[in-house]
């Protein structure tokens, strides 16, 4: 089989086209970079839609941690404290077997206990919390200045949340929520680990790099390869936000424009 062929059988494996049945021998580079980029489309199923949902609701909790009611800023604390001050395993873990007693109790809880949704509303729950706390610090670093302008200028309420303070919130939270997505992509390999199984063998990058590394006694093969394919990643991120962040930073001098610098975080 030419690399084309595996490339046409395998390519698209993970989300159920092409080849059901997994080579069982003879592996070959091809065969390791086309299944374990496969798998590399749930992990960016999860980091997209986590990252997009949880920039919603980091905004929210944001807000509702700067709020001055004790009914709106004690929910978002106690939030941003529980999944900032728990791993993200054990987030999977509980949640998993949280998702499993709501199965028993009606069938249409069914899909919470599979990867593509239980696995995804952690990774959501998880970020907004982590953005969460971003976004409230770049509140709080407004300049006075600007929203004194916003007020001498008539603005209020709606008008100047959008007009002032949520793109300045924006732009001084843009390099830290730029490392917080990177993290986040990388945490969807915690996924294999969980307790939410792989439907079909439909797994991710690292599921077919255990394959791989199960089957033929090296992993200096197939776990460089999934190392690799999340620095191109990285690499995607770090240029699309920094677009953003570009465009956040338009309107003031050169010399004031804060640019992305990834900083790996080793302890999370």
């Amino acid at each position: 089989m030419s690399c084309w062929e595996t490339v046409l059988d395998y390519g698209l494996r993970s989300i159920g086209i092409g080849e059901r049945l997994l080579p069982r021998e003879g592996f070959t580079l091809c065969q390791h970079f086309t299944l374990i980029g496969s798998g590399l489309l749930w992990n960016i199923y999860f980091g997209v839609l986590a990252l997009s949902a949880g920039f919603f609701l980091a905004t929210a909790v944001a807000l509702g941690k700067a709020a001055a009611s004790p009914w709106l800023r004690k929910p978002a604390e106690w939030f941003i404290l529980v999944f900032r001050g728990s791993p993200l395993f054990i987030q999977f873990f509980f949640a998993y077997f949280f998702f499993l007693n709501l199965k028993s109790v009606s069938p249409i809880f069914d899909p919470f206990s599979a990867a593509w949704l239980g696995a995804l509303i952690v990774l959501f729950l998880n970020t907004a919390a982590y953005s969460g706390e971003i976004f409230y610090g770049a509140l709080r670093s407004i300049p006075k200045g600007d929203l004194e302008a916003a007020d001498a200028y008539g603005m209020t309420g709606w008008v100047k949340f959008r007009r002032v303070v949520w793109p300045t919130m924006l732009r001084l939270a843009w390099p830290g929520y730029t490392n917080e997505a990177i993290f986040l992509f990388h945490a969807t390999t915690l996924v294999f680990f969980s307790g939410f199984p792989a439907w079909q063998q439909r797994g991710d990058a690292l599921y077919y790099a255990n394959y791989f590394a199960d089957r033929t006694f090296n992993p200096f093969i197939a776990y460089p390869i999934v190392a690799g394919y999340f620095i191109l990643v990285t690499l995607a991120i770090i240029g699309i936000f920094g677009l953003m962040n570009r465009r956040l930073n338009q309107h003031l001098p050169k010399e004031r424009r804060v640019r992305i610098r990834y900083k790996p975080q080793f302890i999370r």
